[in-house]
């Protein structure tokens, strides 16, 4: 049996460059994510054991919207380290002017699960988290 130590990295293929590197540059440096590589074509942060790779999607595919119930992603998730942090990533997503699907909430998903979720400028969700303790493994 093999032991993973959580996802290595996530790409995600974006219609517009020029317009998701903005996004996403603000949005992982706010969670101290560091940018290893930035050019026309790709764009890459490291940090928090995570690395966020955008890339634009090929020509044919441009004018497809995102659409979460197709096969493939549905979502992200980044797992905070506290409840601030998400309500910081939250005023982030503001600050960006992203679509906000559901503000900061606490839900029973999991024991004290905080929870923001909200869209990049492709509609691609994205959640940030956190579960105190050891949430469902307690």
């Amino acid at each position: 049996m093999a032991s993973i130590n959580g996802i290595a990295h996530i790409q995600l293929s974006v219609t517009s460059m020029e317009r998701s590197v903005p996004f996403y540059e603000k949005l992982l440096h706010s969670m101290e994510m560091v940018t290893l590589q930035k050019s026309p074509q790709f764009f890459y942060c490291i940090g928090g054991r995570t690395g966020v790779a955008i890339s634009p999607v090929e020509p044919e595919f441009k004018d497809q919207p995102f659409n979460q119930r197709r096969a493939g992603l549905h979502h992200l998730c980044f797992r905070a380290r506290s409840r601030e942090d998400v309500d910081s990533i939250y005023r982030t997503a503001l600050e960006l002017r992203a679509t906000i699907i559901r503000a900061p909430i606490e839900t029973d998903w999991a024991p004290g699960y905080y929870s923001v979720l909200f869209e990049d400028p492709d509609g691609i969700r994205i959640e940030a988290n956190h579960v105190p303790g050891k949430g469902h493994l307690a």
